[in-house]
C-alpha cells in the first residue's frame, strides 16, 4: 500500500516576521536546505531562526517535515504539536501529525488528526487519502474505501488512491472492484497496479 503525503511539504508561507528580519532569514535558509534535499541542514536553518523567533507556526510545520525526512519521529511529533499549539487553524499541520503518528502505529491517533484536517477543510482530498490509509491499517476495510472514494472525487486522477482502495477491496473479497481499481491506478501511470493485476487480476 502506499502511504502518506505531506500536503504542506515544503510550502514557503507568507510571514509576518516584523523586526525579526534575520529569523526569516533562517527560514528560507532552510527551506532552499530543504527543497536541495539537505533535511539536517534545513533542520539547523529552522532551529536558528526559532532561536529568535519562537511564535511562527510555520518554521516549527516546516522543522517537523524535514525532522519526518530523516527519521526523527518523536522530533517531528514534538515541532506538530508546537505548530498546532501557535495556530490550531491549519488543516494541513494536522494531516502532517497524522502521518507521523499513523507511521508510530498510533492508528486511531492518525484518525483523529485527518478528521480534524478535514474538519477545517472538507476539499482536503489528502487527508481523506491519509485516513483512508489508517483506516485500512486497523482493518475498517469499508470505512477505508468511502475515504478513498472521496480523496478520488476531489482529485479524480489520483492513482495512489485508486490503488490503496483497490487494497481495501480485495481485504473485502471484492475481486472485480479491486482489479477495476488496480487497472485504473495503472492507466493513471502508478507503476505497482501492473504487478497486482498479473498476480490477482489474469
Amino acid at each position: 500500500m502506499s502511504k502518506y503525503f505531506l500536503s504542506l511539504l515544503l510550502v514557503v508561507f507568507t510571514i509576518h516576521f516584523s523586526e525579526a528580519q534575520t529569523a526569516k532569514d533562517y527560514f528560507m535558509s532552510g527551506v532552499k536546505k530543504d527543497q536541495a534535499g539537505d533535511h539536517a541542514g534545513a533542520i539547523e536553518e529552522y532551529s536558528k531562526s526559532i532561536a529568535i523567533d519562537s511564535t511562527k507556526f510555520q518554521t516549527f510545520n516546516n522543522r517537523g517535515i524535514s525532522k519526518n525526512d530523516i527519521g526523527d519521529l518523536k522530533g517531528a511529533l514534538k515541532d506538530y504539536n508546537k505548530a498546532i499549539e501557535l495556530n490550531p487553524k491549519i488543516a494541513d499541520t494536522y494531516n502532517n501529525r497524522g502521518n507521523v503518528k499513523d507511521k508510530l502505529k498510533d492508528y486511531k491517533g492518525a484518525i483523529k488528526d485527518y478528521t480534524k484536517a478535514i474538519e477545517l477543510d472538507p476539499k482536503n482530498t489528502f487527508a481523506f487519502y491519509n485516513r483512508g490509509n489508517s483506516k485500512t491499517d486497523l482493518g475498517s476495510y469499508s470505512e477505508a474505501i468511502k475515504d478513498f472514494t472521496k480523496s478520488i472525487a476531489l482529485k479524480p486522477d489520483y492513482a495512489r488512491a485508486y490503488f490503496n482502495r483497490a487494497i481495501a477491496k480485495q481485504h473485502m473479497n471484492d475481486k472485480a472492484g479491486a482489479c477495476s481499481d488496480f487497472r485504473k491506478a495503472e492507466k493513471l501511470g502508478y507503476s505497482k497496479a501492473k504487478e497486482e493485476i498479473k498476480k490477482n487480476c489474469q
